[in-house]
């Protein structure tokens, strides 16, 4: 028997319809190990990870051991990226592995699982030792920096390598908005109308009217005076024609960004839809930062494009990467070019034909447009000044690859920006045309768009932060974590994501978006073999320690203990909110909560009563409503002495304590 192992369940039908009877496929269902739950699990000086098993990895590997000893040969087939590569490294560390064979599949198809079979390699340590030093370098900043930034803020907080830049960029794009004022400003349009249609122009206020350091034209009456003019002479007509070229096909990060868009769907959700895609072998590897299709896809994309009759381009289409994309894996196209429809619920099932049009409309022929653009004069100055007007219009007259999608589903759509077609006519340089109507602009200056999950997501691409198999993740927690909260589809920080930023930046370099660019190209070194494991962790390491050490010199607790002078926390206990020490267990001593701050102790009333263990004096504890209570309690608790007696018609019944 041959054993393969592969992460998700989800995939062993369709492997095992394709290997056949000699074979065993079992699932490692995710990482296996990991680091402690409850501790750091990783330290200065070698930054040794001390993984543990989790618990569902016991089982999982208790059930592999079994497997394994009546194995003749056994093949790891873990995703094919790091995070994979890194599974199999556990997996051979676990079962104690001595020659297990590596092999990856971009699709579950039998061409792409026989070809990988055939030709296995060994688990690429380099790959393992970047994702290794992810994880720690994560682990790192929740573990050193979230205790302080709970002590600055006196609230549970956490601070995340990636996450924490991430609510930065939502928080700033907020205040930018409150900051924001409105500005009004003017404008005018000229209407022109012949046998057939009516068209525009607009004027143009660049460079005689407003300047790069004042950009809004404010005199109302002048812009009226313009929209008041009769008659106007051509300066200028030119026509031709332009093309527009396809988007490439879907990367994860396009993917999820155009699931969000035309499809509603959150990154989470457009990724959990991909991933059953790709597990029922209807879709390619979704994990992919490639915007490219295979060369192997060319012939299939060409013989769809015929019977669909559509025009192919002249030559194949490439497209450019982004920088420090990692390419290893072809873009997200079907695995069977010809089937219209895949998926088991509506969501894969828009998904994979949006995945499908994407992919074939990237190497279609240009749509192409009619364009024409006239220059207009007045023929009499206004106010004395002469003025300029300008029409653009085109007209579609080649689809192209438009017939297969409406355009670039990543984009949002803003109706104010939608190009009108004009239908200018043709028209002769020294023409007068009669104004058929004028009209005043009076605009005013928007305030810059919140972010949506899709928005975000490009910027974190853009700004080189995390990697797109990460941002669903992202998403998640900074959501979940109520740092932010989505209203009407965009994203908005709440009070608690605030403080967060607040009490890192300017005090953590890595909640700027630079040393976390540095950081993911570290990361990238490290999978090429060109940076060592140890010296990028040692560095991120020492960084944070020098910022914690500052930080505790001249750092005051915003909210001392009473007590023992460390910071208080606010806390939520069965009961609702109350401030505690951040010096517990030594410090056991709390505070109630007033509205978000720490309140004043409620004086003891003490008694004349003694505890019947330790002689210290009672005191009457009394709560009335919902959860309330009424016994008498030993004042030495914090000494150790927890004596409690009932209370009986206002006294301890001590004799049935």
């Amino acid at each position: 028997m041959k054993l393969m192992i592969i992460e998700s369940p989800g995939k062993i039908p369709k492997l095992a319809a394709i290997l056949g009877n000699d074979w065993k496929i079992a699932a490692s269902v995710g990482h296996v190990r990991d680091l402690p739950q409850k501790q750091m699990g990783v330290a200065a000086p070698d930054f040794k990870p001390a993984y543990e098993l989790t618990e569902r990895g016991t089982g999982v590997i208790a059930k592999l051991k079994g497997l394994v000893k009546n194995a003749e040969a056994i093949y790891l087939a873990t995703d094919p990226d790091r995070e994979g590569e890194s599974i199999s490294w556990h997996l051979q560390q676990c079962l104690k592995l001595s020659n297990p064979l590596r092999v990856t599949f971009n699709e579950i198809t039998p061409k792409a699982v026989k070809a990988a079979i055939a030709a296995p390699r060994a688990i690429d340590v380099k790959r393992v030792a970047a994702q290794e030093a992810r994880r720690v370098l994560d682990r790192l900043v929740g573990y050193m920096v979230s205790p302080e930034l709970s002590r600055q803020s006196g609230e549970r907080l956490s601070a995340g390598r990636v996450q924490s830049p991430a609510v930065r960029l939502v928080v700033e794009r907020e205040r930018q908005i409150r900051a924001f004022k409105l500005t009004h400003h003017f404008g005018a349009m000229l209407f022109f109308a012949d046998a057939k249609n009516e068209w525009s122009a607009e004027w143009l206020t660049k460079p005689n009217f407003v300047t790069e350091d004042n950009p809004y034209f404010m005199d109302r009456a002048f812009a009226s005076a313009v929209a008041g003019v009769k008659t106007v002479i051509v300066k200028s007509f030119n026509e031709g024609e332009t093309k527009r070229s396809p988007p490439p096909p879907f990367t994860t990060s396009t993917l999820q960004q155009a699931a969000s868009v035309a499809l509603g769907l959150d990154p989470k959700a457009a990724m959990d839809a991909a991933q059953k895609l790709y597990e029922q072998g209807h879709i390619t590897y979704h994990r992919t930062d490639n915007p490219n299709v295979s060369d192997e896809s060319l012939g299939d994309i060409y013989a769809v494009a015929v019977k669909m009759g559509l025009d192919m381009a002249e030559r194949p289409r490439t497209f450019k990467a982004p920088e420090g994309a990692q390419t290893g894996h072809p873009a997200i196209t079907p695995t069977h070019w010809d089937i219209e429809e895949a998926g088991e619920t509506p969501d894969q099932r828009a998904l994979y034909k949006m995945i499908r049009l994407r992919a074939i409309a990237c190497q279609l022929a240009d749509a192409r447009y009619a364009v024409r653009t006239v220059r207009l004069d007045v023929q009499e100055p206004v106010a004395g000044k002469a003025v300029e007007f300008e029409a653009k219009g085109r007209t579609l007259v080649y689809s192209g690859w438009l017939k297969l999608v409406a355009g670039d589903q990543t984009e949002e759509e803003d109706e104010d920006a939608k190009e009108p077609s004009n239908p200018i006519p043709v028209v002769q340089p020294g023409q007068i045309l009669p104004v058929a109507r004028g009209k005043l602009l009076e605009k005013r200056t928007k305030p810059p768009s919140r972010y949506t999950k899709a928005t975000l997501v490009k910027k974190l691409e853009s700004e080189g932060i995390g990697r797109p198999a990460t941002y669903a993740a992202i998403m998640d927690n900074i959501e979940s974590r109520a740092y932010v909260r989505t209203e009407n589809k965009y994203l908005v920080p709440t009070e608690t994501g605030e403080l967060v930023v607040d009490s890192l930046t300017g005090k953590f370099e890595f909640i700027d978006l630079g040393f976390t660019r540095d950081v993911e190209q570290d990361l990238d070194r490290i999978a090429q073999g060109q940076a060592g494991y140890k010296v990028v962790i040692q560095k991120v390491h020492d960084q944070l320690q020098r910022e914690l050490s500052t930080l505790e010199v001249s750092a005051m607790p915003k909210h001392p203990c009473p007590e023992c002078g460390k910071s208080l926390r606010r806390m939520k206990g069965k009961r609702g909110f109350f401030w505690g020490c951040t010096g517990y267990p030594d410090c056991s001593a709390t505070l109630p909560d007033e509205r978000g701050k720490p309140g004043e102790r409620k004086p003891q009333t003490v008694s004349d009563f003694a505890c019947m263990k330790c002689g210290k004096p009672l005191a009457h504890r009394v709560k009335r409503g919902k959860g309330g209570y009424d016994f008498w309690g030993c004042t030495g608790f914090r000494d150790g002495c927890k004596e409690a007696y009932p209370n009986h018609n206002g006294r301890p019944k001590i004799e049935a304590a």
